[in-house]
């Protein structure tokens, strides 16, 4: 006879649930993320509610418990924090339902949705100042160390090449100088179709947050509109990048012309997709979460489409289209 295995913290969950007299009628996983927390949804006699486990010796739930404050307070909708246990990794959360925004989207109803989304960003970057925000700033280091995540666990562990530093450095330096050139705003740093749930009253709600920064102010918008979980035409993409482009500058959040906006956009784009493209590599290599590579031919398509267009990537985009590529069309 084979034994039911034991989860060690969801018995402790459920002590700490008891101990605040919920009389649980349901308890099962809600969702997980790329990171070491897991989601639980609870049914009550109340209602019904989300917990979030985080492993004290793997996530640190300050950085989601201050940055649900800075959004809440700029008029985004984060789930309401109503009991947490900080020494157990336990937190109570509202729940926001199972309809995330990319299970939803459709060529019908893009613009509505996105336009929502718009206001949530357009709330995110012009309602929390830098000014007295204490959020981590999007540093030349930060930058190169997503950059990095590429070339070690796609590169190198997924397809066992080696980016010169011929190749590597210059690309590193456009990438970063671009993104340091932005104007600096709240950055949540993985605002996508995953990420937005459609509430009941098809609304949007905002989840996932903890790793916000200080940042480029067109990082959000890339990440929603070249979004590594659904595609859209190159040209919904433009309309919508001129969109939310006229909104921020008629509000004086940018100050330049839209080539210049298109081209932070672009360059922003490639340095999130690369560090995309290592992190889904790194979750199947070291975490065993194979789901992921799914998405990364999409990603490379972005980044082949970026390459493609800025004259100043050309010995990137060589060793791209003659290395790359066709080592990760060759099985391994």
């Amino acid at each position: 006879m084979i034994a039911e295995s034991v989860d060690p913290r969801r018995e402790r969950i459920a002590a700490w649930l008891h101990a605040m007299n919920f009389n649980i009628h349901s308890f099962e996983p809600a969702s997980s993320d790329a990171s070491f927390r897991r989601y639980f949804r609870i049914v009550h006699e109340k209602g019904r509610h989300i917990v979030m486990d985080a492993p004290p010796d793997k996530e640190n739930t300050e950085p989601f418990i201050k940055v649900a404050k800075i959004l809440k307070d700029s008029a985004i909708h984060v789930p309401e924090i109503f009991q947490l246990n900080l020494s157990e990794g336990f937190l109570l959360l509202e729940d926001f339902g199972t309809r995330c925004l990319l299970d939803e989207l459709t060529l019908d109803n893009v613009n509505a949705y996105y336009q929502q989304a718009f206001d949530c960003l357009f709330d995110m970057q012009s309602k929390t100042s830098d000014d007295h925000l204490t959020l981590p700033e999007y540093n030349a280091d930060l930058l190169i160390r997503e950059l990095d995540i590429f070339y070690q666990w796609f590169a190198h562990s997924c397809l066992r090449i080696s980016v010169p530093e011929s190749i590597k450095n210059p690309l590193n330096d456009l990438l970063v100088a671009s993104a340091l050139a932005q104007p600096r705003v709240c950055v949540h740093r993985d605002f996508h179709s995953r990420n937005l749930m459609v509430l009941q009253d098809n609304s949007l709600g905002v989840i996932d947050f903890q790793d916000a920064v200080i940042g480029p102010i067109t990082y959000d918008l890339v990440s929603l509109l070249k979004d590594c979980y659904i595609d859209w035409p190159q040209d919904k993409i433009a309309q919508l990048t001129r969109q939310y482009y006229n909104r921020i500058s008629q509000a004086e959040l940018v100050t330049c012309d839209y080539a210049q906006f298109t081209r932070w956009f672009d360059l922003m784009g490639l340095q999130r997709h690369l560090k995309a493209i290592g992190i889904f590599s790194r979750l199947s290599l070291r975490d065993q979460k194979h789901g992921y590579l799914d998405d990364i031919p999409r990603t490379l398509h972005y980044v082949e489409s970026v390459l493609l267009r800025y004259p100043e990537l050309a010995d990137f985009s060589v060793f791209f289209h003659q290395h790359i590529l066709p080592e990760y069309h060759t099985p391994i």
